[in-house]
């Protein structure tokens, strides 16, 4: 069914402030529904109950942007390193467009079908191979008649183009992510040329989500010129597992919307790490360019105003603005460090161990593996 509410392009041009979602993979692992490694949303259709109650929390905490929770549903990803679902990447993007229109359709929400960097560019298959894959997820976005599309969490530009082109096709908007910095994707192709070569394939927005923090996202994004996603992980030793406390606090939040907005990015979300009250402090920050405060802020007093109902006076006196946005949280670590060094391991697409495959990951291959992980540390 179509909706009748005003799309993306035309907010956008009229100057709105359009706020996304959060990290749906990395919620859910924490909360048990995916799985770490293979990082594939089935739990769209073994766990609808749990993919539509995250979907309402980031719709009551702000967001007009619900996006399908199809990251990794391409088949060549469902089926990759010994991964033997007996769920069809089909059955999966369906669910997911169901899931996202259904609660949408509860507040004013665009649902959007995303597409993700694949496995078979990675193992130098064709354009003709990559773009059939997106291909058949964009049949179901066409079916399922998503308001707009986006291609996100591209590491090269060549894999983005392709993606765009085949979205393109549609007569859909499409808006295109790349999770690159300032020094570019993994070929050394500057954010500025990215974006020239995304809009040149049909992206009518340009972007950047995942891999890097928050300023460095918004320092790109000024670079390439588009919307911004943040979240922090990639190449980070810590990653996956043990991340936690590089979790950013909602005030974190209020300064990267701040900064978004002065930068001129209009179409702000997050991405891996971002919870629904990620999501309601860049509503509440920009609250006056929006004039509107979400549901979520029903419970939660702007800049701890809440905590003028605490039962201690010590925690009675934080209630201000001023204490809050000035707070250099501890991290109650004194063993650790208060920075790391990501793993630099000098490969993309073309080099061997980047190939990917339908059998397990054999021990072999883990002992060369780490055979480089210490070579690369002693070099680092």
């Amino acid at each position: 069914m179509a909706s009748d509410k005003k799309g993306i392009i035309e907010r956008l041009n009229a100057g709105e402030v359009v706020i996304g979602n959060g990290g749906f993979v990395f919620a859910l692992e924490k909360r048990g529904y995916v799985k770490a490694g293979p990082w594939t949303p089935e739990a769209t259709v073994t766990h609808p109950e749990v993919v539509r109650q995250l979907h309402r929390e980031f719709l009551r905490a702000g967001s007009n942007v619900m996006q399908t929770f199809t990251f990794y549903a391409s088949d060549d990803k469902l089926e990759n390193r010994g991964q033997s679902l007996k769920i069809s990447g089909t059955q999966i993007n369906e669910a997911a467009c169901d899931l996202a229109r259904e609660v949408a359709s509860e507040g004013d929400a665009m649902v959007a079908g995303g597409v993700c960097q694949t496995p078979s560019y990675l193992s130098c298959k064709s354009e003709i191979e990559v773009k059939a894959i997106f291909k058949k997820q964009l049949e179901v976005f066409l079916k399922k008649n998503v308001d707009f599309l986006i291609a996100e969490y591209f590491e090269h530009v060549e894999e983005a183009e392709w993606a765009v082109q085949m979205l393109k096709a549609s007569g859909k908007p499409v808006a295109a992510c790349m999770c690159i910095g300032p020094d570019g994707d993994m070929h050394g192709v500057s954010p500025g040329e990215c974006a020239v070569r995304l809009v040149k394939a049909g992206a009518q927005i340009v972007g950047i989500n995942c891999d890097f923090d928050p300023e460095t996202c918004v320092k790109t994004e000024v670079d390439e010129g588009g919307s911004g996603e943040g979240a922090a992980e990639g190449s980070l030793h810590e990653f996956p597992f043990a991340l936690e406390p590089r979790i950013l606090t909602r005030w974190d939040m209020h300064a990267y919307a701040r900064e978004a907005y002065k930068a001129g990015i209009r179409f702000i979300g997050g991405c891996c790490g971002f919870e629904p009250y990620h999501i309601r402090a860049i509503a509440e920050e920009l609250v006056t360019e929006r004039r509107i405060l979400p549901s979520a802020s029903e419970k939660h007093g702007m800049w701890g105003s809440g905590l003028e109902m605490h039962t201690k006076p010590w925690v009675r006196a934080r209630a201000r603005r001023d204490y809050w946005e000035h707070i250099t949280p501890a991290s109650g670590r004194p063993k650790c460090p208060s920075l790391s060094t990501p793993e630099g391991w000098g490969v993309t697409k073309g080099h061997a161990e980047l190939m990917q495959q339908k059998e397990a990951t054999s021990s072999q291959e883990i002992k060369h593996l780490m055979e480089m992980q210490k070579k690369a540390k002693s070099s680092a």
